[in-house]
């Protein structure tokens, strides 16, 4: 298999590169975007958007026609995640600001068109666990002050699961925020858990999920930690239930290690390029 639905497939003794060059290249061909100068990534750093009232607006049809290709670049493309994410919270009454901030990613797409999502030819030597990383930027939305939640899972080294979304309560401190992102993403590791036994027919390992907040895995292992936790919705103790009978282990991870804080907040160039190597985004010409 070469290509399919628009997703291209480059093998080499490497491994499997999965790309989507020409539909990248189609889409800024259709949004006029082919000849723009390039940018080194997707958002400026710590740039938020707002609804902005006194703005003009544009056309909303157009608008929604850019973030719906931008969605579908997204399949192999787990660094535009939050960039379009953002973009697309304003697709009602778009504005000038919002137009410029998805033309900006264009620009980036236009600089790094030829990269794609890494498998490696073989896991020899490898241990194919699954593991992942899960983040959150407290009140990182102005208008609502809910926090930005992000997550990405790795099975034999290679990414196969990633999410950037608006947590659905506002949380009253960052831990909260933290343990509220573990929970929404453990309940997709838990899904691939059963995914990976279905079609292996091997019991999969205990999911290691790797956070930066110390504070939010002592609240995950310890129920006697009413006070913090007692205003915090049932459903999201459903972390506490899988950490409790060893379905997954919550880990220690340092800030600049933290693969998902791509997927949560602009970051400048130099953490963005390095954390877009980490998540395991290579480029065609690595390939030839």
């Amino acid at each position: 298999m070469t290509y399919f639905l628009g997703i291209e497939f480059l093998r080499n003794e490497q491994g499997i590169l999965m790309h989507q060059t020409r539909y990248a290249s189609e889409i800024l061909k259709k949004f006029e975007m082919d000849k723009c100068n390039v940018a080194l990534s997707p958002a400026e750093p710590r740039s938020q958007l707002t609804k902005c009232a006194e703005e003009e607006d544009v056309d909303p049809t157009f608008y929604r026609k850019l973030i719906g290709s931008l969605r579908y670049l997204c399949n192999t493309r787990p660094d535009l995640a939050y960039s379009v994410g953002i973009a697309s919270r304003f697709m009602e009454r778009p504005k000038g600001s919002h137009l410029i901030a998805v033309k900006r990613i264009l620009r980036y797409v236009k600089g790094t068109i030829n990269y794609g999502i890494m498998f490696p030819a073989s896991d020899r030597g490898k241990e194919c666990k699954l593991i992942g990383y899960t983040d959150s930027n407290w009140c990182g939305d102005h208008e609502d002050r809910k926090s930005t939640a992000g997550y990405m899972f790795f099975y034999g080294g290679s990414p196969i699961s990633w999410c950037s979304k608006k947590e659905p309560v506002v949380a009253l401190s960052s831990c909260e925020a933290e343990y509220i992102a573990a929970s929404l993403s453990t309940c997709q590791a838990i899904w691939l858990k059963n995914l990976i036994e279905e079609i292996s027919q091997d019991k999969c390992e205990t999911v290691t999920l790797k956070i930066d907040n110390v504070s939010a895995i002592n609240l995950a292992k310890n129920p006697i930690a009413h006070g913090r936790s007692k205003h915090i919705e049932l459903r999201f103790h459903y972390l506490r239930e899988q950490v409790s009978n060893g379905n997954l282990a919550l880990m220690h991870c340092r800030s600049d290690e933290q693969v998902a804080d791509l997927l949560t907040k602009a970051v400048t160039v130099q953490v963005f390029e390095k954390l877009r190597s980490e998540m395991g985004i290579e480029t065609v010409d690595n390939m030839n």
